[in-house]
């Protein structure tokens, strides 16, 4: 039987994205959260839109989640119900990146661990986040276009190019792990390339974006229980092989280095790490989130790339590792996250 005195957690994975196995990846958070603290309950999300929620026991049963208030009927010791006090999102994409769980949350009245409805909504679509961040004049960012769904079948391929030099990048304006991005060198892989990260976007939206020559760094920021913002150490990717770039093959089959903290001039870090913590308050960021950026050391110029609302938090990722460079352990990093949200909510 749980233990009344412990704050009810569920650990929400899953999703309808291409992302899914990442998701259930990230879900490693049940295993490694402190459970003398809390109860967790692991709540998988389907990759079928139509399918039932279901809380995901121990010994793998499948318990139905009650939508209409988020909450679980286990069926033993008096069928007790469990209410959640607070849910700690990790899914990647839809529902769990774009707005979508964090509305229904917000009509609940349930707290949760990402960014909020609006913020969710605005960094889930590269297009339109981007012109955002560069209305506040404090970075860089890549030239784009997005493409919609109407424009797709008068796609001009010979258009696209007198915009753009080659190599451009081509990915689902709503992606996320780099699934259905494609580095475009020649005119013959422009309209694949669209039409793949067209089918991979819940929307039907592209982005075709300028290829930033340089180095890739990433910077986690959290806001603690507290109200301080921690900025951790930065890390660069270096991929190897046949990943030209941070890809999903170098994401999550090893064909990358991650280096942390980054062995790049101070100067440099510290800028990356000053624009981050400015984006986490100007983007009303909540949560723990990651900012991914190109450098250009022949330009000295540092260009944003996207905003990761729900970055991936196994013991292999990015952000834990900044935060153990940062002297934070993995599991304190996940009670951070936790009692962060958890104040935030009462604040």
């Amino acid at each position: 039987m749980a233990d009344t005195s412990k704050k009810n957690i569920a650990v929400v994975v899953g999703g309808y994205s291409g992302e899914y196995d990442v998701s259930i990846s990230t879900g490693a958070i049940y295993a490694n959260v402190d459970r003398s603290k809390y109860n967790l309950y692991k709540i998988v999300i389907p990759r079928d839109p139509k399918a039932g929620w279901y809380h995901l026991t121990d010994d793998d049963a499948q318990i139905p989640v009650d939508r209409n208030d988020f909450s679980v009927t286990l069926p033993s010791n008096g069928n007790p119900k469990i209410q959640f006090d607070l849910a700690y999102i990790s899914i990647h994409g839809n529902p769990g990146e774009n707005g979508v769980l964090q509305g229904y949350l917000d009509m609940l009245g349930l707290p949760y661990t990402s960014c909020g409805f609006y913020t969710s909504s605005l960094t889930a679509n590269k297009g339109h986040c981007n012109p955002v961040v560069r209305s506040f004049g404090i970075v860089e960012v890549a030239k784009s276009r997005l493409l919609h769904r109407t424009q797709a079948s008068a796609f001009d391929a010979d258009a696209l190019l007198r915009e753009f030099e080659l190599p451009v990048f081509v990915k689902p304006a709503s992606g996320g792990s780099s699934v259905a991005t494609t580095k475009v060198k020649s005119r013959e892989q422009v309209a694949q390339a669209v039409e793949d990260a067209m089918r991979e976007d819940g929307n039907r939206q592209v982005l075709v974006e300028e290829f930033i020559e340089g180095r890739e760094f990433d910077c986690g920021v959290i806001r603690d229980a507290e109200g301080k913002l921690h900025v951790f150490p930065i890390t660069e990717v270096i991929p190897h092989g046949d990943s030209e770039y941070f890809d999903y093959n170098a994401k999550y089959n090893g064909s990358s280095s991650k280096v942390t903290p980054a062995e790049v001039e101070t100067e440099v870090s510290e800028r990356i790490k000053d624009v981050s913590a400015q984006l986490y308050d100007l983007l009303d960021c909540r949560g723990v989130v990651r900012f991914d950026y190109r450098y250009n050391p022949k330009q000295k110029q540092l260009y944003f790339l996207e905003i990761n609302t729900i970055p991936g938090q196994t013991l292999e990722s990015m952000v834990p590792q900044q935060a153990r460079a940062a002297g934070i352990s993995t599991a304190d990093l996940y009670h951070m996250v936790i009692e962060g949200a958890l104040a935030g909510a009462s604040r």
